[in-house]
């Protein structure tokens, strides 16, 4: 680039490549329409031709001047037909390309090839009508050859050749070329204008700054961005990723040099949530996500223009050793509330041993004393035998206590096994998920049979899943219901904040690759089946 030219004004030096670019694009728009105008017009004029050779081809008159060899009637008819279409000429030949009619009449009982070289071969011997262009004795025309075929026998008797004169087409070439230099003219010096005008308008728009402090300021911005330790996504409109930090591609787990911008954030990021807020403006704070098969905690703001939603700005980090504590102590919570309901339940046995000791029942005192540990030792030990998992094994002994508390069974199935566990299945979510199922069961059982229903649970790990069954005596659940029970915010409690666990269910199997089902029992009750793959491939998906 001149030195000189780098001196200019950005103002300037818009207003010359832009007048440079609209004279290059309106030549070349200029260049082309002029030659699809010549070859159109040359289609036109051809098809034209060949249309009228057809038609002369197929008239009755005419395939029987041809085999009668009626040259007067042929150059009467020929000359009739071509005044009234305007035609330069038609020429009738026989089989053999003998003209039989021609606007010369000296011309006639001699070959049709010493006009243009064509003996009209695709039209005598393949039948086929066809366009050419030739320099003939009349000047250059645009011929249209077409076959005459004897109806009565199928047999190809001779040939139509219909001319159109190309002086004409120059001609009228030439009027439009004249019009189209013409709004050529106009076009450049209404885009010089425009050039004038996007210049100041654009100058504007950047606050009257040069490339040169446009760079600085996109240097300090991109320096700023790289200093900020929480990733950055930015998507504008249409979705795509505009922005982004050295800190975003190493917080998702990508190669160091992978570029994001330019990309769908749906390519990069499918179930990201982006999208929503693009549409509905509302932001969104810590939430808790899976993506790229990690936990974060995702910011989520609308990046708006006036009342126009423009784009979407996302920060994200990795759930922190803070957020490990909370997840430890919210499971640490978990056990106090089982050894809440163990000691409620067991203060309430002692007290009734007690009253049965001091009215001297002791036999009975016994029994409730050997009834209760008969109990707790065998589901101690299924659970020792079939659920190695400590965390699994220790919700499902707070799930038993629990439905004792409520007047109700957790009936276990003795041949469940669940010690084929994968080490990155999450014990957290899992027993979260399979809690919501058992909680959900005892709410049923409860609500329809009272005190003494039973739920059934049964696990197995054989094949490629783990497949829990949760069994309830409830009232069902109506058919029309079965799929919308895992949306969120549908309950079939009458009150309270419902609506959730069976929508964090759906959302952690949909993340991990699995599959829950609900089925109606009889007489009443519901059976919920929960898949879980061994060996997954994770999606993303907020567990919020």
């Amino acid at each position: 680039m001149p030195f000189a030219y780098r001196k200019l004004k950005l103002k300037t030096r818009m207003i010359i490549i832009l007048g440079l670019v609209s004279a290059l694009q309106t030549g070349l728009i200029g260049g082309f329409a002029g030659y699809y105008l010549s070859e159109s017009l040359y289609e036109q004029i051809g098809q034209r031709a060949l249309m009228v050779a057809k038609t002369v081809a197929a008239m009755p008159a005419v395939i029987e001047g041809v085999k009668q060899r009626d040259t007067d009637a042929l150059m009467a008819l020929s000359q009739r037909v071509a005044d009234t279409n305007e035609a330069l000429f038609i020429v009738i030949g026989d089989r053999h390309a003998i003209r039989l009619a021609h606007p010369d009449p000296a011309r006639i009982g001699h070959s049709m090839a010493d006009d243009d070289g064509d003996l009209g071969t695709r039209a005598l011997k393949y039948g086929e009508g066809y366009v050419a262009k030739a320099h003939g004795s009349l000047g250059l025309s645009m011929r249209g050859k077409a076959p005459i075929i004897d109806i009565s026998n199928g047999e190809i008797i001779g040939i139509v050749s219909v001319g159109y004169s190309l002086d004409q087409v120059f001609s009228t070439i030439q009027r439009y070329n004249m019009v189209l230099y013409l709004v050529m003219g106009l076009m450049l010096l209404g885009s010089v204008l425009a050039a004038i005008l996007i210049a100041g308008r654009f100058k504007k728009a950047i606050f009257g700054l040069e490339p040169e402090e446009i760079a600085a300021l996109f240097q300090e911005r991109d320096a700023t961005l790289q200093s900020v330790r929480e990733g950055i996504i930015a998507i504008n409109r249409d979705g795509v990723i505009t922005t982004f930090n050295r800190t975003a591609i190493k917080t998702l787990g990508l190669e160091p040099d992978t570029r994001l911008a330019g990309r769908p954030i749906g390519d990069v990021l499918p179930e990201n949530n982006l999208m929503s807020v693009l549409e509905t403006g509302e932001p969104a704070f810590d939430r808790e996500v899976w993506m790229q098969g990690r936990q974060m905690i995702v910011n989520r703001l609308p990046v708006k223009q006036g009342d126009a939603i423009i784009g979407v700005v996302a920060s994200f980090r990795l759930r922190d050793e803070l957020d490990q504590v909370s997840r430890q102590l919210t499971r640490i919570q978990q056990y106090a509330d089982t050894l809440r309901s163990q000691t409620h339940e067991y203060s309430n046995k002692l007290h009734t041993i007690a009253g049965l000791i001091q009215i001297g029942a002791n036999e009975q005192a016994l029994a409730l004393i050997g009834s209760e540990v008969s109990d707790h030792q065998a589901l101690i030990h299924l659970l020792l035998e079939a659920v190695p998992d400590p965390v699994l094994a220790g919700c499902l002994l707070g799930k038993y206590n629990r439905a004792r508390e409520m007047g109700l069974q957790l009936v276990i199935d003795p041949d469940s096994e669940m010690a084929d566990l994968p080490p990155q299945l999450p014990r957290d979510q899992l027993v979260s998920v399979l809690g919501n199922l058992i909680d959900n069961a005892l709410e049923a059982t409860r609500q329809q049979s009272g005190e003494g229903g039973v739920v059934h649970l049964s696990m197995t790990d054989l094949g490629h899943d783990l497949i829990f069954e949760v069994e309830d005596q409830g009232p069902g659940i109506p058919e029309a219901e079965r799929e919308r029970i895992f949306e969120r915010g549908v309950s079939s409690k009458a009150e309270g904040d419902h609506g959730i666990g069976l929508y964090l269910v759906k959302q952690f199997v949909d993340r991990w690759g699995g599959s829950v089902t609900v089925e109606p029992l009889q007489p009443n009750g519901s059976r919920f089946t929960l898949y879980l793959s061994k060996t997954p491939v994770q999606t993303e998906g907020v567990t919020q």
